[in-house]
C-alpha cells in the first residue's frame, strides 16, 4: 500500500477495506476527468448533513429550529470543512492535475470537496456508524463551539431598510381587539418599494415582530 495513504488512514483513524475508494476520494477531476471524487463528494455531503443534523438535535433538544438550522449551516459549510481538512493536512494527499498543483484560488473548494468525498468513501466502505464515528471525531470541537445568536426580525428589517433606502421601516398601529386581560394587536409595516404587511400578536411588540418577519419572508431577505 502507498505509504502516504497509510499515513492518511492513521490521521483519520480509519482503515479502508477497499483502498480504491480512498484513492478515488483523493482524486480531483483535474487529475482524472472520468474517475474522480465528484460522486463521492456528492454522497459525502448528504451523509455529513444527516449525521450533523442528528447530533445537533441530540445536543440541543431545547433550541428552536431556526437556531439549529444556523448551527447546521455553519458546521457543514466550506469554511468549517476547510479548517478540518487543513487540520489533517489533506492537501498533501490529493491527486491533482498540473493546472491545480499550485493550489491557488480553488484550494479551499478542492480540499473541502475532498473531505466530503472521504466521508462518502467511508460510508460506502464501512457504513453509517463508522461514518458517524469519523464525522463526530473531527467535527466535535466545532459542534461544541457552535454558538448562534439569531437577529430578531425587527432588527433585521431595520438593518436592511437603512442599508438599501437610508430610512427606517414604518410601523403603524391600527387595531386592538379582545378583552383587557387578553388583548390582540394588529400592526402594519412598510418600507420603500414594498406593500404594507399586517402583523398580529398579543402585544404591540409581538405584532411588530410578526409583521417584520412576514415582510422579510416576502422580500426574501
Amino acid at each position: 500500500m502507498n505509504k502516504s495513504l497509510k499515513e492518511l488512514e492513521n490521521i483519520i483513524n480509519y482503515s479502508f477495506k477497499n483502498k480504491a475508494l480512498l484513492n478515488k476520494a483523493l482524486t480531483h477531476k483535474s487529475f482524472n476527468n472520468k474517475n474522480n471524487n465528484e460522486k463521492l463528494e456528492f454522497l459525502g455531503d448528504r451523509v455529513l448533513g444527516l449525521i450533523i443534523s442528528k447530533k445537533l438535535l441530540e445536543k440541543y433538544p431545547n433550541e428552536n429550529e431556526g437556531i439549529i438550522d444556523k448551527k447546521f449551516a455553519n458546521l457543514v459549510n466550506k469554511k468549517t470543512c476547510v479548517k478540518i481538512a487543513k487540520k489533517m493536512n489533506l492537501k498533501k494527499f490529493l491527486y491533482l492535475g498540473g493546472s491545480h498543483k499550485s493550489f491557488e484560488k480553488s484550494a479551499d473548494k478542492i480540499v473541502s470537496d475532498s473531505l466530503e468525498a472521504i466521508v462518502g468513501a467511508i460510508y460506502l466502505d464501512g457504513g453509517l456508524k463508522l461514518s458517524e464515528k469519523f464525522i463526530l471525531n473531527f467535527w466535535e470541537t466545532h459542534i461544541d463551539k457552535s454558538v448562534i445568536t439569531l437577529i430578531d426580525s425587527k432588527t433585521l428589517l431595520q438593518e436592511y431598510s437603512l442599508k438599501k433606502f437610508k430610512i427606517l421601516p414604518k410601523y403603524t398601529f391600527f387595531k386592538k381587539t379582545g378583552p383587557q386581560h387578553e388583548p390582540f394587536f394588529k400592526t402594519e409595516v412598510e418600507i420603500p418599494e414594498s406593500k404594507k404587511i399586517v402583523g398580529e400578536g398579543s402585544s404591540k411588540k409581538k405584532a411588530q415582530q410578526n409583521a417584520a418577519s412576514k415582510l422579510i419572508k416576502l422580500l426574501k431577505i
